[in-house]
């Protein structure tokens, strides 16, 4: 299933883009995430950010400082290679969770977990991304997608990624 799991989210990460993206619609994508957590009581964590500087953060319930440190290391993995981060969970072809030593992404500060998906704005690439720690990282991936969609007026059902 990875194979199509990466086919769909460069799909996600092609066709899921803004026209425009401040700090309101960082805000509205944030609260989406968060009503959702508080109706479905998940624990997690949101955070939207532009590269710069962080937009919107909400830390749910059930949730530790170690979330915090997950989202911190999944944006540094976005920010470095330019993709979601669970796609590069996906695409990685070692079976350890840590970058190869010749990559020099230290553990400490780059994780190999879904969870941060790239804000792109149309025309100009990604400024940014919205992620997602304290559920499997495929449900941290797939909520920020989800309010990714709603934010931008399109249906889940063509971005959304099968169950395991």
């Amino acid at each position: 299933m990875s194979k199509e799991d990466v086919a769909r989210i460069i799909e996600q990460e092609q066709a899921l883009v803004f026209d425009g993206f401040d700090e309101g619609t960082a805000f509205a994508l944030g609260v989406r995430v968060r009503d959702r957590a508080v109706r479905e009581q998940l624990g997690l964590v949101v955070d939207v950010r532009t590269f710069d500087r962080t937009l919107f953060y909400a830390a749910l319930p059930g949730t530790t400082a170690d979330n915090a440190n997950w989202v911190q290391r999944k944006v540094n993995t976005l920010t470095r290679l330019q993709k979601s981060s669970y796609r590069v969970a996906l695409e990685r072809t070692f079976e350890e969770r840590v970058f190869p030593a010749h990559r020099a992404l230290d553990p400490a500060l780059f994780a190999i977990a879904g969870g941060a998906f790239p804000i792109r704005i149309r025309g100009y690439g990604i400024i940014g991304c919205i992620t997602i720690s304290g559920l499997h990282e495929r449900d941290d991936h797939q909520v920020g997608v989800d309010a990714i969609c709603d934010e931008l007026g399109r249906d889940r059902t063509p971005f959304t990624l099968p169950p395991l």
